[in-house]
């Protein structure tokens, strides 16, 4: 590797190769800009060299010019995103053999919807596969699923993508309330085919960015009717499994559709489903807008006050998932940026973590970072949650 000085350093300055303090600690990827902080830091800490394989290949700004706080916003976040794309994909490769699995129920419900939608005959054994491979892989490998439902790439396949991260949401959630074992089986078709209502309308309505007309409103407020048409008539399941995609939109207050029914009269399944639909919503990126990050998605939901969601539900939810979801990136209040790993029910706010580049400024690779549970380690807190695609990320 070259060594160069620290002298000769400027803020802005980028190498065609990532620039490292010594041996594995980082100081900035390949294309990164060179914060102004980020020399001072060096100085402050006797360092006098750094190295890298590779070129400047961004001209030095002119003496006198320095680096705004915006700009080292931005460069933080550029850094921030950078990072945790690359250890996001080193954990979905320490967990290939779940995340094939993750991706082949995608890949399987993709191909049912499409057949439904072109009206192409369906045997329900191939949804009750599905149906019983997802509750495997949530036995088997709980932590990692739920990983996968923020922290996975996958591209297309929108609706078989939010209807088996729906499914894995309200199978956790059915698990947490200890409902029986062919009732939550019942929950998973359910919310596997929760949506399959959608697909009866036009895309042109779905996929719309501004607001509705009456009548598209009606339209999409009738998509919880086909749902259960299509579930209970055409494939024939159990008014139990119907009921459950017919009453998804209702609401704990009484507001919802089609047929206005509050509290206890809308089936537990429908309840169940109502909360995880809504978070997989929000933390989903949409045709008409972005998604959210799971702990602002976690705070929406707590901010309900019983309006929408029955508060057992989503009490079982938060205890499920803990308000820092699995997947969720975090800022500690020691400067580190870590990975929640596996959640306490009983502590929410205090979740095991993975970090990902440490309070020095050092990032780790695959499954190297530290693995840190907040329960036992009270020094460390979680100071709030970042978002990686935002440059706004950094405050």
């Amino acid at each position: 590797m070259k060594k160069v000085p620290i002298t000769s350093l400027r803020a802005g300055q980028s190498f065609s190769e990532p620039v490292y303090i010594e041996g594995n600690n980082l100081l900035v990827p390949a294309g990164i800009p060179i914060r102004k902080k980020d020399i001072d830091r060096l100085k402050n800490w006797g360092i006098e060299t750094v190295f890298t394989n590779g070129d400047a290949i961004r001209e030095i700004p002119e003496p006198g010019m320095h680096t705004t706080r915006q700009e080292e916003k931005s460069d933080e976040a550029a850094r921030l995103k950078k990072q945790t794309k690359i250890l996001s994909l080193a954990a979905v490769q320490e967990n290939r053999s779940t995340y094939r699995g993750y991706i082949d129920l995608i890949e399987r419900l993709d191909a049912v919807l499409s057949n439904i939608a072109s009206g192409i005959s369906v045997e329900t054994r191939s949804i009750d596969a599905i149906s019983g491979r997802l509750l495997q892989l949530i036995r088997e490998q709980r932590d990692q699923i739920i990983g996968f439902i923020l922290g996975g790439e996958v591209s297309g396949h929108f609706y078989a993508k939010s209807s088996v991260n729906t499914a894995i949401l309200s199978t956790l959630i059915a698990m947490e309330l200890k409902i029986p074992n062919h009732k939550i089986l019942q929950i998973t078709t359910g919310a596997l085919l929760h949506d399959v209502g959608m697909l009866k309308l036009p895309p042109d309505i779905v996929e719309k960015r501004g607001g509705l007309s009456d009548a598209e409103l009606q339209r999409i407020q009738a998509h919880p009717l086909y749902a259960y048409k299509t579930i209970c008539k055409e494939l024939l399941y159990q008014e139990e499994v119907g009921v459950i995609a017919l009453q998804h939109h209702e609401r704990w207050d009484g507001d919802g559709y089609p047929r206005r029914l509050a509290g206890e009269a809308i089936e537990l399944g429908a309840r169940i489903v109502s909360v995880a639909d809504a978070f997989e919503a929000m933390v989903s990126k949409k045709p008409y807008r972005n998604s959210m990050m799971g702990y602002q998605a976690m705070k929406n939901l707590l901010s309900d006050n019983s309006r929408r969601f029955d508060p057992d539900v989503l009490k079982a939810f938060i205890k499920t998932m803990g308000i820092y979801p699995i997947g969720s990136i975090v800022l500690l209040n020691n400067g580190a940026v870590a990975r929640v790993t596996e959640v306490h029910g009983n502590t929410p706010l205090r979740p095991k973590i993975r970090i990902l580049i440490d309070e020095f400024g050092k990032a780790y690779g695959q499954d190297e970072g530290e693995m840190v549970d907040l329960l036992t380690e009270k020094s460390l807190f979680i100071a709030r949650a970042i978002d990686p695609k935002e440059e706004t990320a950094i405050a």
